[in-house]
């Protein structure tokens, strides 16, 4: 992308003068009248004139290989480590195993009645009045159900991891 405001740009729009901006930002003009002689004045300005084009030439080169950054989101900048990646999929080989472990385990060591409300309870989210209220029973009765069925499906995942 060709800057207007470059140094280069400001030099070559200038035949008469050697232009160029200094460390402060100040714009300098050195004509003929600050040189000894046309030829030493022409000898620089070529020279002036190349050494800008081989800058602007760099920084265009670099500008057409570099991607911008600005604008995207943090998301989309962000790569995972491969070592976060190797966590993830070990924390995901876990929640695999923990899960068939449990479906294991509600299958084979619950009764019917305390799989049954264990599964409402916890992932239906109902609660031990609603459940007492749906199967007609008395609330403390879901109380020890469901304490029974936490201690055995405990003592199972002990046995088992």
């Amino acid at each position: 992308m060709f800057d207007p405001k470059s140094d280069y740009a400001l030099n070559k729009k200038d035949p008469d003068a050697i232009v160029y901006i200094d460390a402060a930002g100040t714009l300098t003009r050195l004509t003929l009248a600050d040189f000894s002689s046309l030829e030493e004045f022409q000898r620089w300005k070529a020279w002036s004139d190349e050494s800008y084009h081989q800058v602007e030439n760099a920084a265009i080169a670099l500008s057409k290989r570099t991607l911008s950054l600005h604008g995207l989101s943090e998301k989309a900048t962000a790569v995972q480590s491969p070592e976060d990646t190797l966590m993830e999929a070990l924390k995901q080989q876990e929640r695999e195993e923990m899960r068939r472990l449990l479906m294991e385990g509600l299958d084979n060591c619950l009764t019917s009645a305390q799989r049954r409300r264990l599964w409402l309870y916890f992932v239906d989210g109902l609660t031990v009045r609603q459940i007492a209220e749906a199967e007609g029973v008395q609330h403390p009765s879901i109380v020890e159900c469901l304490a029974a069925a936490k201690k055995k499906l405990l003592e199972y995942l002990k046995r088992m991891v």
